[in-house]
């Protein structure tokens, strides 16, 4: 599995933990939206779309199952969002 296409949108809101949403395309076939960025306590990380319960919990609509898979979105989107920050502050 390889992800062949990130878009990353940098959230408008410096002052909000969610600094981003992203897109990706797995294998040219499969596509997954609403993967935020979200700046936690350890830093930045991403958190697949999830849907509110009738219990009123959020659970993911698609997640990886492996650390492996897990470590290989994060890694890939967290580096086009610095990519795109760049560009945004080098543009400014």
């Amino acid at each position: 599995m390889k992800i062949t296409s990130v878009n990353v949108r940098i959230a408008e809101s410096a002052d909000s933990k969610m600094k981003g949403i992203a897109s990706v395309i797995v294998d040219d076939c499969f596509a997954i939206h609403d993967i935020r960025i979200i700046d936690g306590e350890k830093g930045l990380f991403t958190a697949m779309p999830s849907r509110k319960t009738s219990s009123g919990e959020y659970r993911d609509v698609a997640h990886p199952i492996t650390s492996e898979c897990r470590q290989m979105f994060n890694d890939t989107i967290l580096e086009e969002y610095n990519k795109q920050l760049e560009q945004t502050e080098t543009s400014e």
